[in-house]
């Protein structure tokens, strides 16, 4: 599988917004964390390079386990973009304007599966409106034939080291694209997200504001059991707890990831993991429940969920848990805020007399009205 740094060019001066764009606030994120956050998520990114004006410090809080660095930016786009390739190690890279907020998931996988060795490849929208072009000087208006134009956005991914050595030869060039192109290397297109506009003067600002506080919210509950037996390991939240009994299950029996798993699918009407990842199916015998979050987390993210906040407790006599609960939730911070709570059943039922544990959960979601 093909491995890739996602690059956010964050280094403009955003004159016409009036500052620095990519770090307004947008529905209590600033402007690059929309698509860093997505990106984190997404299976294959290995790496985010945050390319920031030069001369300027960041030190963002970063929760997701998919490593952030900051680098800073040159006087020119092309500059940035070269110190955000320098400083990426993947062999392929998605170069993603940081205003650009409302990019999906689903874009960068269809973008990840077209790119080659020997071709690039660029989102594209086909021009909708009438073009006119007005002479400088003279005001002349004219008309342009707007048939087989396209306009162009963001991410665009290419081969790493093809890529630098096009940005070096043609620094004045548009975007990526036009000097991957003038340096004669082929360029492929996807179909584009009419949604992923990019924040250029103020009432951009307006519309993605309008956009992003215009959501809707729904909540999922997820609920788990597993038995507690001798010579099983025992993990939570992707966490391996000391132990001498373990949970049971086809994978890592891991019951906290799981109940999560179940309320952010049920919130998102979709199906559970028991259908999605059947006890039947050997790929997923002692899988990594956290790897299993992540694909839980792709398909959320593509049908245009994000997950705000999630509520969990468990159910279990032994062991005692509190002592572990800062390091689980630090676990799973890489996927969304969580609230956790460990409670006794008082010996009143199975997990009260330590043979199982029981997880409850709760997530509430939201997603942009379209």
């Amino acid at each position: 599988m093909r491995e890739y740094s996602f690059i956010i060019a964050a280094g403009g001066q955003g004159t016409r917004l009036g500052g620095r764009k990519q770090f307004m606030t947008l529905a209590g994120r600033e402007l690059w964390r929309w698509s860093a956050d997505n990106a984190a998520v997404t299976e294959g990114v290995r790496e985010i390079i945050l390319v920031i004006p030069q001369g300027e410090t960041l030190t963002p809080e970063w929760p997701h386990d998919v490593p952030l660095r900051v680098v800073n930016g040159g006087s020119e786009r092309a500059l940035s973009v070269l110190n955000g390739l320098n400083a990426a190690t993947c062999d392929y890279v998605m170069v993603h304007d940081a205003a650009r907020p409302f990019a999906t998931g689903e874009l960068f996988r269809r973008l990840m599966d077209a790119v080659s060795e020997d071709a690039g490849v660029v989102p594209v929208l086909p021009v909708s409106d009438a073009l006119k072009r007005i002479e400088g000087g003279t005001g002349k208006v004219s008309c342009v034939d707007r048939d087989g134009l396209y306009i162009t956005q963001t991410p665009q991914v290419f081969p790493r080291m093809r890529l630098i050595e096009a940005v070096r030869d043609f620094p004045s060039a548009k975007d990526e694209a036009e000097a991957w192109c003038n340096s004669g290397h082929v360029l492929r297109h996807v179909d584009g997200e009419r949604m992923n506009f990019k924040v250029t003067v103020g009432d951009d600002m307006t519309i993605a504001r309008a956009l992003a506080e215009r959501r809707i919210t729904r909540t999922g509950l997820g609920w788990d059991v597993h038995r507690l037996v001798p010579g099983r390991r025992l993990i939570l939240g992707g966490v391996r707890i000391e132990s001498p009994l373990g949970l049971l299950g086809h994978s890592d029996a891991d019951v906290l990831t799981h109940a999560l798993m179940d309320a952010v699918l049920g919130g998102a009407g979709l199906p559970d993991i028991g259908t999605l990842f059947p006890a039947s199916d050997d790929r997923y015998h002692d899988a990594d429940s956290l790897g299993l979050m992540r694909e839980v987390m792709r398909l959320v993210n593509a049908e245009g969920w994000t997950v705000e906040f999630a509520d969990a407790v468990i159910t279990a006599q032994v062991p005692r848990l509190n002592k572990h609960r800062e390091e689980i939730v630090q676990s799973l911070s890489q996927f969304f805020q969580v609230n956790l709570k460990f409670k006794s059943a008082e010996g009143l039922d199975d997990s009260g007399r330590g043979m199982c544990m029981t997880c409850r959960a709760v997530a509430t979601l939201g997603r942009v009205i379209e």
